[in-house]
């Protein structure tokens, strides 16, 4: 009765995220060089990751040396990305909840791997997000009826000024 308790845990923690952003699937690494490669970074520029998962993005940002905080609303994956990106302080924080209640703090760069239903809406809160300019990369889906400033690879690079 247990291991039933636990594997519904654990379900319920992995699908549960898809009623706010997306499923867990891990960015791989060449996709998160491409990601950095569109997003011109610059050291001591902030980031943030809708949805970071296992906290490679966020570490990946971190190493160098971009300020980045990471948001997770499965705790399974919060408390792995917490344990990965621990060797990155101060450069990364990762916080656990709800990306879409929470105040964005200052930024450069947002990158996110959501869902296209969720697309919209997202490219409505950069539209209101008060700190511009910033550099939006999602992965995998596009904004509807917005082309983006640059594609590769299956990432697209919005810009907000």
């Amino acid at each position: 009765m247990l291991i039933l308790v636990i594997i519904a845990l654990i379900i319920a923690c992995f699908c549960g995220v898809l009623f706010f952003g997306a499923p867990y699937l891990p960015t791989l690494k060449k996709q998160i060089e491409t990601m950095l490669e569109l997003a011109e970074i610059k050291p001591n520029q902030r980031a943030i990751e809708l949805g970071c998962g296992d906290g490679r993005v966020v570490a990946a940002f971190a190493n160098r040396q971009i300020y980045v905080t990471g948001y997770e609303l499965n705790p399974i994956l919060y408390l792995i990305a917490k344990v990965r990106c621990f060797k990155y302080r101060p450069y990364a924080t990762i916080k656990f909840g709800d990306y879409w209640r929470a105040d964005w703090p200052e930024t450069d760069i947002i990158y996110t791997f959501l869902l296209s239903r969720y697309m919209a809406k997202l490219d409505k809160k950069c539209i209101q997000y008060s700190y511009k300019p910033i550099k939006l990369i999602s992965f995998a889906f596009k904004i509807p009826n917005k082309k983006p400033a640059k594609s590769k690879n299956g990432l697209y690079l919005y810009k907000y000024d």
